[in-house]
This record gives structure tokens, sequence and C-alpha cells, in this order.
């Protein structure tokens, strides 16, 4: 039976990094052929949506990086696992994207002042075919993006694309019936706009994680509040509460045992252990055990 699992779980594992794939190269080729024909018809706008597919293909290839990597378990170098080096790879890919959204928007002010003729045909044609792209992406990543916080990303990011795609078509057809060059400068800001909203929205949660921060859905003081409620703790100090990766909280405290109980100090380790998986989820815990006349004194609530 065991060996079933494995099997069927290792035949997953590849079915998804075939899927993955597949994406990468699709939105690879879509890029260089919206840059391109952007080179050639002229439109910024086109341009500023290959980029930004770019970075797209750079989110799906992190995630395929970091499926890969996170299979490893821990070892000497690395005893906390290597699952963080997603949090990393998600901060540098952040930053990129506010560098580039910055950029374009400094090069659609820039549009307005010195138009340039745009090729309408062209732009239609490749956004459509970038359209095409973008749902045939959303397909290979659907299913992945259920169980996959980092997956599930990239999944949205491609459906933000498809309506970048959507934006220029609308502006290459206002060139084509009225000539309207201007639309191609502001569908640029709104694509840059989109870009640093969402690049600002997902940084501070990224840094966060990597600062040692608690989870943002629980207080700290929650969890203190339910951990001095099981019966033979008295006090709680020195707590520590951080969010290792997406997935994953760890928590470590010293517990103060109520006076005469000191008998029963496993037994109060295994409920305070019990009430922080059953609660807060949180299934990495040390905790480190004083009688309450022994007790560290004074000592902060949170922290060394």
């Amino acid at each position: 039976m065991g060996h079933d699992h494995h099997h069927h779980a290792h035949g997953a594992s590849d079915a998804g990094d075939a899927r993955i794939t597949g994406a990468i190269a699709v939105n690879v080729l879509l890029t260089v052929a919206q840059i391109a024909g952007g080179l050639v018809s002229g439109s910024l706008a086109l341009i500023a949506d290959g980029l930004h597919n770019l970075s797209d293909a750079a989110s799906l290839i992190i995630a395929f990086v970091a499926r890969r990597i996170g299979r490893r378990g821990s070892d000497a170098t690395m005893t906390f696992g290597y699952r963080r080096i997603e949090i990393v790879a998600a901060l540098v890919n952040y930053t990129t994207l506010i560098v580039l959204g910055l950029y374009l928007a400094g090069q659609a002010v820039e549009r307005f002042f010195d138009p340039q003729p745009i090729d309408g045909w062209m732009v239609v044609w490749i956004a459509g075919f970038a359209l095409v792209v973008d749902v045939v992406t959303a397909l290979l990543t659907f299913a992945l993006a259920k169980e996959s916080m980092n997956i599930r990303a990239a999944f949205l990011h491609n459906v933000a694309d498809a309506l970048g795609s959507v934006g220029v078509i609308v502006a290459g057809t206002l060139v084509i019936l009225f000539g309207w060059w201007v639309i191609d400068p502001i569908v640029t800001l709104a694509i840059s706009g989109y870009i640093l909203w969402m690049s600002f929205a997902e940084i501070g949660g990224v840094i966060r994680i990597l600062m040692l921060g608690s989870p943002p859905g629980i207080a700290t003081e929650d969890v203190l509040a339910a951990v001095r409620t099981v019966d033979g703790v008295d006090n709680v100090h020195r707590a520590r509460f951080w969010q290792v990766h997406e997935e994953a909280y760890a928590f470590d405290a010293h517990i103060v045992v109520l006076g005469g109980a000191w008998g029963e100090a496993d037994a109060i380790k295994t409920r305070v252990k019990t009430l922080l998986a059953d609660r807060f989820e949180i299934h990495q815990s040390t905790l480190e055990l004083e009688c309450a006349a022994h007790a560290c004194d004074p000592a902060p609530t949170i922290g060394t």
C-alpha cells in the first residue's frame, strides 16, 4: 500500500512539472512575439504587456524551481529545510516588478509628449495571440493552483495578463478605426499601474515572512492568552511566534508550571502542544518548562 501511494505521488508530481514546463514554454514564446511585435508596430502598450508577461513566465519558473527544491528535506547545512527559498525568490520577483512598473509609467508619460506612429493591425493580431496563450496557460495551471499558493499566485498573474491583452486589443482597434494614438500610452499606464498595485500589495507579506513576523491572520496575544488557559499553566514568557513559510507556523516559549503541578510537566506540555495545533494550526512548537518557584524573573512576555 505504501509503495502504491509513493508511486502515485511521484507520478502526480511529474505530471504537474510537465504542465508547468509547458506553461513556461508558451509564455516565453509569447513574450518574444509581443516585444518584437511592439518594436515593429511602435506600440508601447504591446511591449508593456510583453514585459509583464515575461514577469509571469519568471514567476512560473520560480514556482517550478521552488516546487522541485521544496521536495528536499532538511540536512546538516539547511536544518530548517529549503522551503524558504521560495520566499526569497518572491522578494526578488516583486522588487523587479516594481522597477519594471515605474519604468513603463515613465515611458508612457514620455509618449504623451512625443507620440509615435502605431501599426494597429499588428497590435491586434499579436495581442489576440497573447490572449490565446494566456488561456492555454490558465488551463495548464488551474488544477495545480488549487493545491499550491505559489502556483496560484502565478495563475492569478496570468488571468490579469489576459485582461491586459484585452486592453491592448481595444487600444489597437481604436487606432485602426479612429487613429487615437493616445490610447496606447493610456493602456500602458493602466498596465504599469496594475503591476505596481499588485507588487506593493504582495511584497509586504513576503518581507514579513523573511523578517520572521507572526502570521497576519493570528494575533500573538490570542495565542498567549490561550496557552495561559491550559490546565497546569501559571504563565508564559519569552514567547516567539513566526511564519516559517506560506504553510507552516512555529512557536517557542517558556511555560511556567503551577506550583505543585511539576509532576504533570510532560502532560502539561502535551496539552499546550495539542492546543497550539488544534486551535491555531501551529505544528512546530518548542516549549521550555519552568517550575513557578524558579521561573525567570523578570522576563519579557514576548522575545528573549
